[in-house]
């Protein structure tokens, strides 16, 4: 029987890779949202004709619904209209690929409409993990994790019980940075930057890829989602990145998920989960690639790694402050405004400034202390690019 998904984001890398996985294996799309790619978006609707399309940028919507007069697609507009469309959704599975905060609402809102919710989205946990998941769990929710190093956790904890894990391992592919020192950093540009070794992302990830930034999203994403704690999280630089992620248990075996770098698999997997059927992804031939290599990771040079385990050991609001934080400072690098090594120091700075909200754990109280991360993170970078 074919399956049905709303695609959240689906102009974006994760995204178009959710929509190629939809049209491999058949699937009917319900819905589909994006944040301004009108053209994109009109060419997925005309091909998958799904019930209701929705853009978060208003003008993006206006011009969508225009080109859209004929058919009989619904056009929702801005985040409201994301949030209704999730809602109102006859799918069965909601991939989030939304990038950064703005895709804790939907995430919610497929929570609240009793969707299984193929996770994409690392910031829903980062900002609001303890909410996220305590209304799962209310609610009765599924929550299938698309990142591949969770999709790789997720599928190696079959392999044991909660009370057997003696920790969670983290693999990162070292980004193009493997090796170098802080100062040697100070150098490096948007380019190097964007050159990642094995992963095709977005820019935005790609960067934070670079500064190790991403594995600590993700090493605050496993704790919610396997429910360990931070300190039972390992992060081990994995070049190759086919070792995606692995579960060591108290008995000290060591279980994995070993595949090429490629999402699509990591989507179908939670869409048809407990089934697994033919993927379009490559098989792993591991003669050919000989050997896999393992190494300690660098924190001193790369810092975000104990700054994400000191985030999520306060609590309360400090993972959003990072998380918020770092959109602002990425994006003013991809600017040209600051360079690489001043998002550690926006970050940073922003993150000390606000440790007082460590006790805000209310889904407003978390939206408001974002909101003063990205005020004072602008004042930072000002700053740092004395403009």
């Amino acid at each position: 029987m074919s399956k049905t998904v709303t695609i959240l984001g689906a102009t974006g890398s994760v995204g178009m890779q959710a929509i190629d996985v939809a049209r491999t294996r058949g699937y009917k799309i319900d819905a589909l949202s994006a944040n301004r790619d009108v053209r994109t978006m009109e060419s997925l609707a005309r091909e998958f004709r799904p019930r209701a399309v929705a853009m978060a940028d208003p003008s993006a919507a206006r011009d969508l619904k225009l080109q859209l007069c004929d058919t009989d697609i619904c056009v929702y507009s801005g985040e409201e209209g994301i949030a209704s469309l999730v809602g109102e959704t006859n799918a069965e599975t909601v991939v989030n690929s939304i990038l950064g905060e703005a895709g804790l609402i939907p995430s919610l809102a497929a929570i609240d409409a009793g969707k299984r919710l193929a996770l994409a989205n690392k910031e829903s946990l980062v900002i609001a993990g303890d909410i996220v998941m305590s209304r799962a769990r209310e609610r009765g929710v599924e929550i299938i994790p698309v990142d591949s190093e969770h999709s790789a956790i997720f599928q190696s904890l079959k392999a044991g019980r909660q009370s057997e894990i003696k920790s969670i391992i983290l693999t990162a592919s070292g980004g193009p940075f493997f090796g170098y020192t802080r100062e040697m950093l100070n150098g490096v540009t948007l380019a190097d930057t964007l050159s990642h070794p094995t992963w095709k992302m977005g820019k935005k990830i790609t960067v934070d890829s670079a500064t190790l930034m991403n594995k600590g999203f993700e090493l605050i994403e496993a704790v919610h989602l396997f429910s360990v704690a931070p300190e039972r999280v390992r992060v081990t630089i994995h070049r190759e990145s086919i070792l995606h992620s692995a579960v060591e248990y108290i008995d000290n075996s060591v279980v994995g998920e070993l595949s090429v770098p490629d999402m699509r698999m990591c989507v179908q997997y939670a869409v048809d989960y407990p089934e697994r059927q033919p993927s379009a992804s490559p098989a792993l031939d591991l003669i050919g690639i000989g050997s896999l290599r393992f190494y300690a990771p660098d924190t001193s040079a790369f810092p975000f790694l104990d700054l994400a385990r000191r985030a999520i050991t306060l609590g309360g609001a400090m993972p959003a402050i990072m998380n918020a934080a770092d959109e602002v400072a990425v994006a003013a690098f991809l600017n040209e405004k600051i360079g690489f090594t001043d998002i550690y120091d926006a970050v940073t700075n922003t993150f000390e400034l606000l440790t007082a909200h460590r006790a805000s754990t209310d889904l407003d109280g978390i939206i408001a202390a974002d909101r003063e991360a990205r005020a004072i993170a602008n004042e930072q970078i000002s700053k740092i690019g004395g403009i």
